[in-house]
């Protein structure tokens, strides 16, 4: 007993004892947590230390719905050593130091279409390459036609920066000839292949976002995996077609009960102009059920869940905003989050995944 009462003194002791020196010496503590932090994110390489492969990373997941675990729609797409971006939504470039994927080495941008949540943070995501980088080029964004005003819209809008920027710190640093970005537009009434060398094949394909037109999707193929990106669209067959045989589906989900429960509220507070775009959103949107029903006839290895509609602010409501859908896919589904890695290494069948926050 009395050993007992001895250890728990010794604990009560040593607990009070840091708690004294943490106080006394926070800064001194909190200088070196701060350097290690600093050093960590400065020399983190996530690409570097990837096998050769297809990876796939969320730099957001969310939608326009305000949710604080989740920027806008952005995906970062890495085949072998080259990067390239699917949309920019809210708030996604400022994840790649999160996940520890440096901005200057986007190679390219492709946008699915020009709704604002997908779009919102192209200015900011071709500063970040542009400084990140020393680039001499501009950023090249790929798009259905449209892409030019919109590129034309940011860089214009981020010429007083480019001004600012270059007089801080130097042409050298941030060379004027890689400001901004340079439109490549495409027309989009078939599939229609935009890249294909070096073991590379991206295609971009029309999807059903009506009245949203043009919209596509992209398939990337790289040697022998492979990875769709559904964009916004409703659910039709030629979705299955341009998925077929994938590795990994990434589709966009809307769960239809969750909305009309958001409408009744509103409705309640007659707040009427958004409960008529809560009546509107479903009818352009995939559900869950859609993308289950979808990555199982074109034979998917993988269905990961993204554009999340409506905001889930906690993964315990994961299994409602899935509801039904395991019934109609017989692999596994998977409801994203920011900062989730898909690595699909070269000449294997696996699929890793895990959380780079």
């Amino acid at each position: 007993m009395r050993q007992g009462r001895l250890l728990v003194s010794a604990i009560i002791i040593a607990a009070v004892g840091f708690f004294i020196l943490s106080r006394v010496y926070r800064i001194q503590i909190g200088e070196r947590v701060f350097a290690r932090a600093a050093q960590t994110a400065v020399t983190r390489d996530v690409m570097g230390n990837l096998p050769d492969g297809l990876h796939v990373v969320l730099l957001g997941s969310g939608s326009p719905f305000g949710d604080p675990s989740r920027a806008g729609p952005s995906t970062a797409i890495i085949a072998g050593d080259r990067l390239f971006i699917v949309d920019a939504g809210s708030g996604s470039p400022r994840n790649f130091g999160a996940v520890g994927l440096r901005p200057g080495a986007i190679e390219r941008v492709f946008l699915t279409h020009f709704h604002s949540d997908h779009i919102d943070s192209l200015g900011e995501l071709m500063l970040q390459r542009w400084a990140g980088g020393a680039r001499t080029e501009p950023l090249p964004i790929h798009g259905p036609t449209g892409v030019e005003q919109v590129v034309e819209g940011f860089n214009l809008a981020y010429g007083l920066d480019k001004g600012y920027r270059i007089a801080h710190h130097g042409e050298d640093v941030v060379p004027e000839a890689g400001f901004g970005g340079i439109a490549e537009p495409f027309s989009i009434e078939e599939p229609t292949v935009l890249l294909d060398y070096d073991n590379l094949r991206v295609t971009a394909f029309p999807v059903e976002h009506d009245p949203v037109h043009p919209a596509v999707g992209y398939r990337f193929d790289y040697k022998d995996r492979s990875v769709t990106l559904t964009g916004d669209t409703g659910s039709f067959q030629g979705l299955v077609t341009q998925a077929q045989d994938s590795d990994l589906l990434v589709a966009e989900a809307l769960n239809p009960d969750m909305v009309a429960v958001i409408k009744e509220e509103l409705a309640a507070e007659e707040i009427n102009n958004l409960v008529k775009i809560m009546s509107d959103i479903p009818d352009y949107h995939m559900t869950p059920v859609d993308a289950a029903e979808t990555a199982q006839a074109a034979n998917v290895r993988m269905l990961v869940l993204n554009h999340i509609v409506p905001a889930l602010p906690t993964p315990y409501l994961d299994a409602y905003f899935t509801k039904r859908a395991n019934q109609h896919y017989s692999r596994k589904i998977i409801v994203g989050r920011d900062g989730m890695l898909f690595s699909l290494p070269a000449g294997k069948k696996k699929i890793v995944r895990k959380s780079l926050n």
